[in-house]
C-alpha cells in the first residue's frame, strides 16, 4: 500500500508544482495533482508514480528502508550543518576611495575610518583557526583591502604557517584600483582568487561606481581584470543591480562576455547603509527586478543555445539544490543562515560580527550583532553567544510561519539581520517582503522556464 509523504506545493498555469524536505520537485497537472492529494495511485500515469516514488513523493507503507533513504537525501540537502564555520571575513579596513551609489558598508554619518593593526589580525586568525572546519576560506574585505594590503600580506602568511593539518583558501574582494604587479604575484604566489564588482557596460558601471573624486572606474576595472587573467589567478565579478540597470539587460551581458567572464552574478541592492538612503533614486520594487531578472536568465539561456557557454551565479545556486540535491555554503540561502556557524566578520577594531551584514549594520550605528572583540574571546564563546543562538532560531525556515509551507523553501533562506536593519525585528513582520518577492520571483522564474522549454533543463543541468 502506497502514501503520500510530506509535501507543499504553489498553483502555476499548467497545473502544480509540489516539493518535499528533500529539495525534490516534480510538475503535475491538476488533474493529477488531484488523484495524487486523494492518494488515487491508480488514476495515476504508471510512469508518473515511478518518478513520484523516486523522488521521495510517495512511499510504500511496508518499505522499511524508506526513511534510511529519505533520511540520505535530507541530509545531503542539508550538509553544512554539519560543518564548523568556514568562512572568516576580514574587513581591513572601512576606508574606501570610491563612492558607489548603493555602498553598503557605509553611510552619511559614519566619518571615522582605521585600518586593522598586526596585533588584531594575528588574534583575528588564531580564533578563525579554532574552528572545527577542515577547510577554511579567509576574505578580505573593505571598505577597500588594498588600501591595507600589508595586512593581507600578514593575514596570508601568519595563518600558513599556522594553519596545521586545515586546508585554507584565501579570496579578495576589491575594487582593484590599487592593484599593483608585487600584488598580483603575491596572490599567484598563494592562490588567492579576486573578485570584482562589473556593474555593465562603461556608462553604467562609471554612473553606479565612480571614484571619490568622480571619474569613472570602467576602464580601470577592465585593464585591471586583464593583468590578473593573464597571471593566471582566478577572477570573478559580482553585478548589483540599480534602477539604472533595469534598462539595458543585454548590453551587461555582453560587457562581460567581452571581458572573459562565462559567469555573471545578478544581485539585487540591499537596503543598507548608502542604499538605503538613496533608495529613491536607485532603488526599485521586487516586481520590477523580477522582471529584468527574467529577461537577463532568458538571454543567457540563449547564449547558451548558441554554443555561449555562461552562466548566472543565483540561478546556479538554486540549480544545485534543485537538480542536484546538494546545497552550496552560500549563507544567505540556506536554514538556518550562515550567521556565525557560517561566517564571521573580524572587523578592523577587532569587534567580531555574525556576517558582513552584522558588520555593516554596526557601520550605521547598531552593533546587535557584535559577538565580542578578539581580544577576550574564544571561538567556542562566540557560538554560545545568545546572538549566535538567537540569529540561527530567526533563520530555520522550517519553524517559520511564512516559510514553513512555502514550495520553495527547500533551495531559499531568510536573512535576520536585514530583517532587523528594516524592521528592527529578525523575524520578517509581513509575509510576502520585498527580499521574500525577490527570492520567490527568482525560483518563479527558473521553474518556469524548466517546465516550457526542454532543452533548458539541460542547459541548468550544466551550470550544476
Amino acid at each position: 500500500m502506497m502514501k503520500v509523504n510530506y509535501f507543499n506545493f504553489k498553483k502555476n498555469q499548467e497545473g502544480y508544482l509540489i516539493t518535499n524536505e528533500q529539495g525534490r520537485y516534480y510538475f503535475l497537472s491538476s488533474k493529477e495533482f488531484e488523484n495524487f492529494v486523494k492518494e488515487d495511485f491508480a488514476a495515476i500515469d504508471p510512469g508518473i508514480l515511478e518518478d513520484l516514488k523516486e523522488r521521495y513523493f510517495i512511499y510504500d507503507s511496508n518499505e522499511a528502508v524508506f526513511v534510511e533513504k529519505a533520511m540520505e537525501a535530507y541530509r545531503d540537502n542539508k550538509q553544512y550543518i554539519f560543518h564548523g564555520t568556514c568562512l572568516h571575513i576580514f574587513v581591513l579596513t572601512n576606508a574606501c576611495n570610491m563612492c558607489c551609489v548603493y555602498c553598503q558598508a557605509q553611510d552619511s554619518s559614519q566619518e571615522i575610518k582605521g585600518i586593522m593593526n598586526e596585533e588584531t589580525a594575528r588574534q583575528a586568525v588564531e580564533i578563525a583557526l579554532q574552528s572545527p572546519e577542515q577547510n577554511l576560506t579567509f576574505e578580505f574585505q573593505g571598505g577597500e583591502p588594498l588600501i591595507n594590503f600589508d595586512m593581507i600580506r600578514f593575514i596570508v602568511e601568519y595563518s600558513f604557517k599556522r594553519r596545521n593539518d586545515k586546508e585554507i583558501q584565501y579570496s579578495l574582494v576589491t575594487n582593484t584600483i590599487l592593484l599593483t604587479d608585487e600584488m598580483i604575484q603575491f596572490f599567484k604566489q598563494y592562490h588567492i582568487s579576486v573578485s570584482t564588482s562589473l556593474d555593465g557596460h562603461q556608462e553604467l558601471h562609471d554612473h553606479n561606481r565612480p571614484l571619490r573624486t568622480g571619474e569613472g572606474t570602467f576602464q580601470m576595472v577592465e585593464k585591471n581584470v586583464k593583468r590578473l587573467q593573464k597571471a593566471g589567478l582566478s577572477v570573478g565579478a559580482i553585478q548589483t543591480t540599480t534602477k539604472q540597470s533595469l534598462k539595458n539587460p543585454g548590453e551587461i551581458i555582453k560587457t562581460y562576455l567581452k571581458m572573459g567572464f562565462d559567469h555573471l552574478f545578478i544581485r539585487p541592492l540591499t537596503p543598507l547603509g548608502y542604499a538605503k538612503e538613496h533608495w529613491n533614486e536607485i532603488g526599485y520594487d521586487a516586481e520590477e527586478f523580477i522582471d529584468f531578472y527574467g529577461k537577463i536568465l532568458k538571454m543567457i539561456v540563449e547564449y547558451n543555445k548558441h554554443g555561449i557557454r555562461v552562466a548566472e551565479g543565483h540561478a546556479r545556486i538554486f540549480l544545485r539544490k534543485i537538480l542536484a540535491g546538494y546545497s552550496d555554503n552560500y549563507m544567505e540561502l540556506r536554514s538556518p543562515c550562515g550567521a556565525a556557524i557560517g561566517q564571521l566578520a573580524y572587523y578592523y577594531d577587532g569587534n567580531i560580527y555574525t556576517c558582513d551584514e552584522g558588520r555593516m549594520v554596526a557601520e550605521m550605528g547598531d552593533s546587535m550583532f557584535c559577538l565580542g572583540n578578539v581580544k577576550n574571546v574564544s571561538y567556542d564563546e562566540l557560538m554560545d553567544h545568545r546572538i549566535c543562538k538567537v540569529t540561527c532560531q530567526a533563520s530555520v525556515l522550517e519553524t517559520l510561519p511564512s516559510c514553513c509551507d512555502c514550495a520553495y523553501h527547500p533551495y531559499c533562506g531568510v536573512c535576520p539581520v536585514i530583517n532587523y536593519a528594516s524592521d528592527q525585528n529578525i523575524y520578517e513582520r509581513q509575509i510576502n517582503s520585498y527580499r521574500c518577492k525577490i527570492y520567490k520571483g527568482m525560483l518563479d522564474t527558473i521553474f518556469q522556464m524548466i517546465l516550457t522549454d526542454p532543452e533548458v533543463l539541460k542547459i541548468f543541468g550544466s551550470w550544476v
